[in-house]
């Protein structure tokens, strides 16, 4: 995709509103340990340029936790390195599920902070507030919150298993602040190019 391409174009404009937004919480920065005071994690430019490119993945999703039952599904996503690694836009495809969506990663230079909003193609709504998070040691651990109902939830998504040609994502969820984590979702990516 090149450069004058609009809907390369459309991607960096979404990319730069949310950039200017400033939509994170400070809440989720501690969730993740903290803000970036000396010896604590930082985010860098570049942490997700692992990803450009075209990509097939399979998912194992949890679709019913009290039966401890599974489904799985392929996918695949494009995604594109912007503004000299300070963001990465994610194109997802899943078309056995009639589904698309984008994840918009934004580093946020001041915090040292990644912030990782999605958006669903159904309805075209920022999710709000973001998961958070940063890279050590090569893995990629992501916090976030939101209301299910009347109870608190939260989510850790994990980049880990990163080679040059694949990568791994997965997500936990916990209905108890924390205390216990539970995982509802397996991402296994193979770079096609």
């Amino acid at each position: 995709m090149s450069e004058t391409d609009p809907t390369r174009r459309n991607l960096l404009g979404t990319a730069s509103a949310i950039a200017l937004a400033q939509l994170a919480p400070d809440s989720l920065a501690s969730a993740v340990g903290g803000s970036s005071s000396a010896g604590a994690p930082a985010g860098k430019l570049g942490d997700f340029n692992f990803l450009a490119g075209e990509w097939r993945m399979r998912n194992r999703r949890l679709k019913d936790a009290a039966k401890k039952e599974w489904e799985e599904f392929d996918g695949e996503a494009t995604v594109w390195p912007i503004l000299g690694g300070l963001a990465s836009i994610e194109e997802l495809r899943i078309p056995a599920r009639n589904f698309a969506g984008s994840g918009i990663r934004i580093l946020d230079v001041k915090k040292q902070l990644w912030n990782d909003y999605w958006v669903n193609a159904r309805d075209g709504v920022l999710g709000v507030p973001p998961s958070s998070g940063w890279f050590v040691d090569g893995v990629g651990t992501f916090v976030g919150e939101w209301m299910d109902g009347e109870t608190l939830m939260k989510s850790r998504g994990v980049w880990d298993r990163i080679t040059p040609s694949t990568c791994r994502w997965h997500q936990l969820s916990s209905k108890d602040g924390g205390k216990t984590w539970e995982p509802n979702w397996f991402m296994d990516w193979t770079r096609v190019k």
